[in-house]
């Protein structure tokens, strides 16, 4: 017997994903969730967070199980741009948007897969854990809905989100810490024709301070890269100032100090040379994490994929997730893969079979 019901697991899908829900704009998919959570018998609590950063509510939503353990699996429910009126298609097993807007399974195949999980169990009559749900908002525009996420009732000692791509099995036990800097250099202008020698040309700082700099890749667990520049308003005036938004990311936080450290002293050391001023802020996004094989929450995962005929590969990633920040507060936190691919573009799609597969994998998971 099917442990899952596919075609409602499908439907319920394509119904979250039809419902707009770019970051900020979460008020109709948090509240079509706390409603659908408690009609499952849920225990639904609405978290407010600050309007500049959603309309809608983080959600904290527990089920009591009789099986021994608690775990808090996790989603985020905006979505990137172009996100609304998103219009599903299904094709030969793979599910699309229609081509002019991105899917939304970043994130609610999750959403749905853990729904759908829920549901099969509590048709079928069978004990499980007691299982909290953290629901986040803007998670696409720096994780913020998961930094403010309310931890006062949550008793699981342990999580996973379902946030990332790759083959069913994927188990992600090791993410990068990221910093983000803001550099202004202030030079001084001057007639480009008439007089550049009385000018400090902003750019030529940055461009001293970059060439000097270590960028891109630094080693196997550290990345860097500058992305944003301004600057500059006529050609016949010299640059007086320039804007610029870097980051650095590495699997080891001691790594990524050093790397920005670096960065900054760079920029300061070329500024003094020309006579600039230069003026840097820096915001640690979230820190790294790094869980053992060995971790009964890692054991757990791959004895439950295991058990449905899947060889489950544990692995770093290059990106940040809720994860990140959950493991800060204090969770062992990992997380899954659900099939998603090519996100955050229009060609964003997930196959029907991985979407079963992670839905499937939930319901071994809840009711071992």
């Amino acid at each position: 017997m099917s442990k899952i019901q596919s075609e409602r697991l499908i439907q319920h899908f394509i119904e979250l994903v039809k419902i707009d829900s770019e970051s900020r704009n979460e008020k109709a998919i948090s509240e079509t969730l706390a409603e659908q959570l408690g009609n499952l018998g849920f225990d639904v609590h609405k978290q407010s967070v600050d309007p500049s950063i959603s309309n809608g509510h983080n959600l904290f939503a527990r089920l009591n199980g009789s099986l021994p353990g608690t775990v808090l699996l996790s989603c985020h429910m905006d979505t990137v741009t172009p996100g609304n009126g998103i219009e599903p298609v299904i094709e030969e097993g793979i599910i699309r948007s229609k081509g002019d807007t991105i899917l939304g399974g970043d994130d609610k195949s999750g959403i749905a897969a853990i729904m759908e999980a829920v549901r099969s169990i509590q048709e079928q009559g069978l004990a499980h854990q007691t299982i909290e749900l953290a629901f986040t908002v803007n998670e696409e525009c720096g994780l913020h809905g998961s930094k403010l996420f309310d931890m006062a009732m949550v008793q699981a000692q342990h999580a996973i989100v379902l946030d990332s791509g790759g083959p069913i099995g994927t188990v992600i036990t090791t993410a990068p810490g990221a910093e983000s800097l803001k550099i202004t250099i202030e030079g001084k202008p001057a007639h480009a024709g008439l007089a550049p020698e009385t000018g400090i040309n902003a750019l030529t700082v940055a461009a001293d301070a970059i060439s000097k700099m270590k960028l891109s890749r630094i080693d196997e667990e550290t990345t860097a890269n500058i992305g944003v520049v301004k600057g500059g308003s006529a050609t016949n005036i010299v640059m007086p100032s320039l804007y610029m938004e870097a980051e650095a990311r590495s699997l080891d936080d001691g790594k990524l100090e050093a790397q920005v450290a670096h960065m900054v002293e760079t920029f300061e050391a070329a500024a003094t040379r020309h006579g600039a001023q230069v003026r840097i802020d820096r915001s640690r996004e979230y820190n790294a994490y790094r869980l053992s094989d060995d971790e009964p929450l890692v054991q757990g995962i791959v004895a439950a994929f295991a058990a449905n005929g899947i060889e489950a590969v544990t692995k770093p990633t290059g990106g940040g997730s809720d994860a990140n920040v959950f493991n800060a507060k204090g969770l062992k936190t990992v997380n899954l893969s659900t099939g998603m691919a090519k996100v955050h573009t229009c060609e964003e799609e997930i196959a029907v079979a991985d979407l079963e597969a992670i839905s499937e994998f939930l319901f071994t998971y809840l009711s071992r």
